[in-house]
């Protein structure tokens, strides 16, 4: 199951967006792989079709949809420990505030639930 985050970027700031992204969000993601919290990670960007058009998404694969949708708490708190790592300290409040300059270079409009699937020839 494939949970996706779509975004649009405010106008000037997708170098800097996409420099946060690999500074910051990326190597938590390669954490959580190797850690089995997640089966995958990918990045999607594209050339918005209208103003409410998305030009970034990013997808992160589970192995059920319960997985990608249900609460556990120890997965929320390896993640805890995996983003205490990253910024170096464990106080939420330091790490929103380290943070908190993404939502300047982005607008947040939506996810979305995909299931993938692999076709085969029909017979």
């Amino acid at each position: 199951m494939w949970a996706c985050e779509a975004y649009r970027t405010s106008p000037g700031q997708f170098d800097a967006y996409m420099k946060y992204i690999r500074t910051d969000v990326e190597p938590q993601n390669i954490e959580a792989k190797k850690q089995g919290l997640v089966l995958d990670n990918k990045a999607f960007v594209k050339t918005p079709s209208d103003a409410n058009d998305y030009d970034v998404l990013f997808c992160t694969l589970f192995p059920s949809f319960g997985k990608a949708l249900d609460y556990n708490k120890d997965d929320e708190q390896k993640l805890d420990a995996i983003a205490s790592a990253h910024f170096a300290t464990a106080d939420e409040d330091k790490q929103r505030e380290m943070i908190k300059h993404r939502l300047a270079m982005r607008t947040y409009l939506g996810t979305t639930y995909v299931r993938e699937v692999n076709l085969r020839p029909a017979n």
